[in-house]
């Protein structure tokens, strides 16, 4: 019993430390990408740093003057341009605040734009090796009331791939959800299926009102399917591996990358409005403690997981949110626009609170994780 004990303490480690490489890796990619567009664009860098706090590392670089570090606190990272966030334009000519706005606007979208460039490729890898993850149907629940014999006719059955529900391809399961959302009981939709050896479409009579209020009533797409679920609410369905074509398995690739991005931006959505509460999202540590549990299960998952968190990183970037790359790319908007800048100053104060906000907002959603677990 201490062996197992030990060795499970060993593999939760080893999961974390895992899970922590992941984020680690997505943002030096994401700083790299701030990092080669200045050097492209000749700004002055002061220091390329792989995670916060005190420096375990430093070299300087004999041509540019430039440091590069490894910090103690594996976390994040930095790419430091000259006079970037002390509220002045800086000394050099190639400072960051010196350089034209549509130059800074290059730079600073770069991070994101890596970001998303890598997740491309880890979905484009792992839909090549393991194919595209669909859902695959267990069993098909009975059908009591009046019209039974048609909806019986006009339903999924067992070991049916559900590959499309409306028209629209199916990669998550809030995607099932859109596509059957407002659609109302007794309506017939298609839906295409591998069955049989083959690719078809088949008419399904929905069974249930689909009135979904928020990403967390995904599931309740399936009672409409006519999917059967067990005293423990558990869909009789499971995930599988289906391979596609080259070419659709690469227009794939982008579609569920902007599947990912949509799903962001519809729980950002649900957050702003009500309809989602701040206990349904993570911070920091409940990101770490899911990118552990995901990653370790397969080498698909660990892939599919740091595709999600590198099209979350892009995106939350590139909001109009102070101390964002968005709300800098704002602020250069305005300089190019008006001729002339925010001072500063304001600026840099702005961008500072918004960074202990966001910090703030971090902290406060992984405690209402720890408080509702």
């Amino acid at each position: 019993m201490q062996l197992l004990s030990v060795t499970t303490v060993l593999q939760t480690i080893g999961s974390v430390l895992l899970a922590i490489l992941i984020l680690l890796v997505m943002i030096t990619v994401h700083e790299f990408g701030h990092y080669l567009a200045g050097k492209a664009l000749k700004f002055k860098i002061n220091e390329f740093a792989i995670g916060f706090g005190p420096r375990l590392y430093k070299h300087t670089s004999k041509k540019s003057g430039e440091d590069f570090s490894i910090r103690l606190l594996p976390l994040g990272g930095f790419c430091a341009f000259e006079g970037e966030d002390n509220g002045t334009d800086g000394e050099s000519e190639n400072s960051f605040n010196r350089k034209k706005p549509w130059q800074r606007i290059i730079v600073l979208i770069a991070g994101p734009l890596f970001n998303y460039a890598l997740a491309l490729l880890l979905i484009i890898i792992s839909l090549f090796a393991f194919g595209q993850t669909v859902f695959m149907v267990g069993s098909v629940a009975p059908y009591q009331g009046a019209g039974a014999e048609e909806y019986i006719e006009y339903s999924l059955k067992e070991d049916d791939y559900i590959l499309k529900v409306n028209g629209k391809n199916i990669f998550l399961v809030t995607d099932v959800m859109s596509a059957l959302n407002g659609k109302r009981s007794g309506d017939m939709v298609d839906v295409r299926v591998f069955r049989g050896g083959k690719e078809q479409t088949v008419k399904v009579k929905l069974r249930t009102d689909c009135d979904f209020e928020n990403t967390e009533q995904a599931y309740n797409a399936f009672d409409a399917l006519g999917i059967l679920k067990n005293g423990e609410g558990r869909y009789y369905m499971s995930a599988v591996n289906y391979r596609f074509g080259f070419f659709t398995t690469i227009g794939h690739s982008f579609l569920y990358s902007f599947r990912i991005a949509g799903t962001i931006f519809k729980v950002l959505g649900e957050l702003l409005t009500g309809h989602l509460s701040l206990s349904a999202v993570g911070g920091p540590v409940t990101t770490i403690k899911l990118t552990s549990q995901l990653a370790t299960q397969s080498l698909q998952s660990f892939f599919n997981i740091a595709a999600y968190i590198g099209v979350n990183l892009a995106v939350f970037n590139l909001l109009p949110i102070p101390a964002l790359d968005g709300s800098k790319v704002i602020f250069c908007l305005i300089e190019w626009v008006f001729r002339k800048p925010v001072p500063r100053r304001v600026e840099a104060i702005i961008h500072a609170v918004g960074f202990v906000l966001i910090l703030g907002f971090a902290v406060l959603v992984d405690i209402l994780q720890f408080v509702h677990c």
